[in-house]
């Protein structure tokens, strides 16, 4: 069944009805056993009123004595009655008696069988009269499944309307789940606006509020992509149109000029694969790829990977500074993102500070948490300015960068739940780059 409406309706049904069938089960048991039990006093009080009618019949009060009496019982309602002596003689009996006679040498209820016909009897002794009143089995199970039918109906038709009740309620309940297909099914394609429906019930509110999220990152993820489209057709125009000029310009011309031609195109190529490469980064770090590749690494082993990586292998500059009490603490991160994150700051501390300055690159750990912190000896940052360093293919001046690798930071930052923060001076700039420690 792929109807959930349907579904509900057969479970809760079908449990509905299970409880109603046992319910109604014991209820026609008690009832018959209070039938049977109203029955059988009734065959008591019955002999008992033939005895007080034995008591007005000397007739039969003589029969004690000898004398053989037979007479006939009026009694109503077809049960059997029958006035015995003590010796088994029949003083009398009514119609409805069977022509063998009733046993009834054992006071009390008992079932017999007379003529292939069972029989429900009571004796009563008084003095020395038997007096015996019975009532056939057929007739009595007939009157139990006429009182169970009549008590069945109304607990039968009670249980049909509560199914059809069900049934109405579970499809009011799920008409808020209706009016959620019905306004994805209007929107049009390219949509991602967030679903707003009112009223709903609260339980289908976090189904609501994660479908909006579920399109917010979609929306993200097609933004994403859309920029990283239009920011390759931008960036990588210049180097290609570059690269091209100088190709055309070695194939026109002889001797230096041809070779300072290739050496400008290899530059430009250089730069278009940095580039390509820092795109290619920066759209991993933002997508839902998965970084962890189960290895851990501490504080100085990530840094020391980090300037190893740093400027293609150029990373004589860099000071590497740590505490005597470093502490051996694997980063709570995946490691490549971390080498990645560092790298890209050491990089863009190498490319502004002057070639004879040096860059220091100081790590700080404390119990939960570990800061490394780059300082270059370029030229100041105004403080406008600082908020767009993240930002992507923004230069500052004239920078031989290609404005990606803060933005890959700050995209690590997010995702690694880490933190970043600009401290431009008149000295240089400083760079905190916080990250968390495994316990």
């Amino acid at each position: 069944m792929k109807s959930l409406r349907l579904r509900l309706t057969f479970k809760l049904g079908a449990a509905f009805v299970l409880i109603w069938a046992f319910a109604a089960a014991w209820m026609l048991n008690d009832l018959r056993n209070q039938m049977m039990f109203s029955l059988d006093q009734r065959l008591v009080a019955s002999a008992r009123m033939v005895a007080g009618l034995t008591e007005q019949m000397p007739g039969l009060a003589s029969e004690s004595a000898g004398a053989h009496v037979h007479g006939t019982l009026n009694i109503p309602g077809g049960m059997a009655c029958q006035v015995s002596s003590l010796r088994g003689e029949v003083l009398a009996r009514s119609h409805a008696t069977p022509d063998e006679g009733l046993e009834s040498r054992v006071s009390g209820f008992r079932d017999q069988v007379i003529d292939g016909v069972n029989w429900r009897s009571f004796t009563l002794s008084r003095g020395d009269l038997l007096i015996t009143t019975a009532d056939r089995q057929v007739e009595r199970e007939a009157l139990n499944l006429s009182i169970l039918l009549a008590a069945s109906v109304p607990v039968g038709v009670a249980m049909l309307g509560c199914l059809c009740l069900l049934w109405l309620g579970i499809g009011q309940s799920l008409l808020p789940l209706n009016r959620m297909r019905d306004a994805l099914m209007r929107r049009s394609a390219d949509s991602l606006e967030p679903l707003q429906i009112h009223p709903l019930p609260s339980e289908l509110k976090p189904l609501l509020d994660t479908q909006n999220q579920l399109l917010q990152r979609i929306a993200k993820a097609i933004e994403r992509e859309r920029r990283l489209t239009g920011d390759a057709a931008h960036e990588l125009r210049s180097p290609l149109t570059a690269i091209k000029t100088h190709l055309q310009v070695a194939r026109m011309t002889e001797g230096a000029a041809r070779d300072q031609s290739l050496a400008h195109a290899e530059e430009g190529a250089d730069r278009l694969h940095r580039t390509l490469e820092q795109l290619l980064l920066l759209a991993r770090v933002e997508g839902s790829l998965s970084f962890d590749d189960g290895v851990q690494s501490n504080a100085e082993e990530v840094a020391r990977l980090a300037i190893q990586d740093a400027n293609a292998g150029d990373n004589a500059r860099i000071d590497l500074i740590l505490p005597g009490n470093l502490s051996d603490a694997p980063v709570g991160m995946p490691v490549g993102l971390a080498v990645a994150a560092l790298r890209n700051l050491l990089d863009n501390a190498l490319r502004h500070t002057p070639a004879d300055t040096r860059v220091e690159l100081r790590v700080i750990t404390s119990a939960d948490n570990v800061v490394f912190r780059v300082r270059d000896h370029g030229k100041q940052i105004a403080a406008e300015d600082l908020q767009y360093l993240t930002q992507r293919f923004w230069r500052n001046g004239n920078s031989e960068g290609c404005g990606l690798g803060l933005a890959i930071v700050q995209a690590i930052v997010q995702r690694c739940a880490c933190s970043l923060t600009f401290d431009s001076r008149a000295d240089g700039l400083r760079v905190d780059l916080g990250m968390p420690l495994r316990r």
